[in-house]
């Protein structure tokens, strides 16, 4: 063999590595951009995590998909281009900058994934939910792809010259088509069920009331949760200065009123070290209008002054009482050397039963002191935060939706405890857990999910088998044609080769 044909054996490799290096990125992109997807339904609170770290607010998610999405993009146009040479038996010559540009997406997608593990490890939990659910269609995706892509891999089979290099990529191909034929066998969704087996709708908690719709733990968004047909409030309750409870989720009150305007240099200070005159003064609906934080608007629910106050406690339970609205709240811990740091819970109770609601209303969630709580207030309804343990005698839990399995949701239900997941957003999630049989959930979108009829598939166990069935046998057919047709073009082009190579050597004879 001459230097001129193992320098061109040489070239072909490396061109091969590059397509195959493409591919992966390619995969590799797209994989992020659905995790991205996933964590959507998360990203308000890595928001104001971010604001409470940071001090200003940006909406991540846009960010994070933008950037992903033009990755993609790229990625995607240059494998089309490589794929075309490849079929079109051209030499690709890749040039430098698409593979710096590769290299780079294919780092940026890394750190993000890196990022994900190292301060946000449990969304994984999400993704793995999220794949219960899209399993069956990113099966039949998959094989669609896969077997497209036998074009690609049959004109290089039966061109390459490297017999064992060919053959190595064809097992490869095999066992990753065959991996995919017989996946369905792991697959297990909830949503795979005869119709007249799904359980019930699942209930909906207001998270802080309608926060896409007004301003989160105000009554304005308590009125917008009870006009979108929700009959349960979520909130969190802190304890002022001088002893009154009211609603506010942070520490800090920054992030929702115009702490900074009002008094300035206190804007890092505890939300418990303000008197409830202080707390008064400051307008909680302005943030909601300058940030948009859910990318919804909602102006028009900001023409009422009043509605844009923080509430007390104590105003909420007569609206929740006349409205027969339930009420449910984390009670949060004043600060180190708070007047009533000792008895915030004492006075948070007292708070309840002086005011006019009924015990039935109230929902409670806090485990401090539970039983004086339980002997003071018997009509209450005892939620626990927690997973039911071999002794427990309680009948309702209230857990993240991440940190519990279909199966141990069904358990729950099947021994008469209720079950309420937080925070439940978007409707594919929500639809997940309403084929899993939970009672209720707690979101921020209760105008959406409450609209939702039914979710958004259920697919008879029947008719998936149908589809799995068809789609492996068209896709098996599909590349035995794609190999045949291809080894047809490859004979033809031989012939052309050798008809041209004898007729460079008739004229050198001539």
């Amino acid at each position: 063999m001459d230097t001129a044909q193992m320098k061109l054996k040489k070239e072909l490799k490396c061109e091969c590595i590059w397509i195959l290096f493409c591919f992966l990125v390619f995969v590799w992109t797209m994989i992020w951009l659905y995790v991205t997807q996933i964590v959507n339904n998360d990203m308000h609170n890595f928001n104001e995590f971010m604001f409470r770290s940071q001090g200003w607010w940006l909406d991540w998610s846009l960010v994070v998909v933008t950037v992903t999405a033009v990755l993609l993009t790229y990625c995607s146009l240059l494998l089309i281009l490589l794929l075309c040479l490849v079929l079109c038996s051209q030499p690709l010559r890749l040039h430098w900058i698409h593979k710096v540009l590769l290299c780079l997406c294919a780092a940026a997608v890394s750190l993000g994934v890196v990022f994900l593990d190292v301060k946000w490890k449990e969304e994984w939990e999400a993704v793995a939910i999220s794949l219960q659910v899209t399993a069956p269609f990113l099966h039949i995706g998959a094989v669609i792809g896969v077997s497209i892509l036998a074009w690609v891999l049959a004109a290089y089979y039966w061109g390459a010259n490297s017999r064992v290099f060919r053959n190595v990529l064809l097992a490869v191909y095999i066992l990753v088509l065959c991996a995919l034929y017989v996946s369905p066998l792991f697959i297990s969704s909830p949503c795979i069920m005869k119709a007249e087996q799904l359980p019930p709708k699942p209930r909906l908690f207001g998270h802080r009331g309608a926060p896409m719709l007004a301003p989160e733990n105000t009554m304005l968004s308590f009125y917008k949760m009870v006009e979108s047909n929700v009959d349960v409030f979520e909130s969190d309750v802190m304890v002022s200065h001088d002893g009154i409870p009211f609603l506010m989720h942070d520490n800090f009150l920054l992030r929702t009123t115009n702490i900074g305007q009002v008094f300035p240099g206190r804007e890092r200070e505890d939300s418990g070290n303000f008197t409830w005159s202080e707390l008064r003064e400051l307008d909680a609906g302005e943030w909601f209008l300058q940030r948009n934080p859910f990318r919804t608007g909602g102006s028009q629910a900001l023409l009422s002054q009043q509605g844009r106050k923080i509430p007390s406690l104590s105003e909420l339970l007569a609206a929740a009482e006349t409205l027969n609205i339930s009420i449910i709240f984390d009670l949060r811990p004043p600060p180190p050397g708070h007047p009533y740091n000792e008895t915030y819970l004492n006075v948070t109770l007292e708070t309840i039963l002086k005011s006019p609601i009924r015990q039935e209303l109230v929902l409670w969630l806090p485990d401090e002191e539970r039983d004086e709580v339980i002997a003071l207030a018997p009509g209450f309804r005892q939620i626990y935060g927690r997973r039911r343990q071999e002794n427990d005698t309680f009948d309702a839990v209230n857990l993240s939706y991440k940190n519990i399995s279909v199966s141990e949701i069904r358990s729950y239900i099947q021994n008469n405890i209720t079950v309420n997941l937080y925070v439940v957003n978007y409707p594919w999630l929500y639809s997940h857990f309403w084929c899993a049989g939970v009672t209720s959930v707690t979101t921020n979108a209760c105008h959406i999910l409450q609209d939702l009829a039914r979710p958004l598939w259920v697919l008879d166990p029947k008719h998936y088998l149908l589809i799995w069935i068809v789609a492996d046998c068209i896709s098996f057919l599909h590349v035995i044609w794609a190999f045949v047709i291809q080894r047809k073009c490859s004979r033809v082009k031989e012939e052309k080769d050798a008809e041209g190579v004898l007729l460079m050597k008739i004229q050198n004879l001539t």
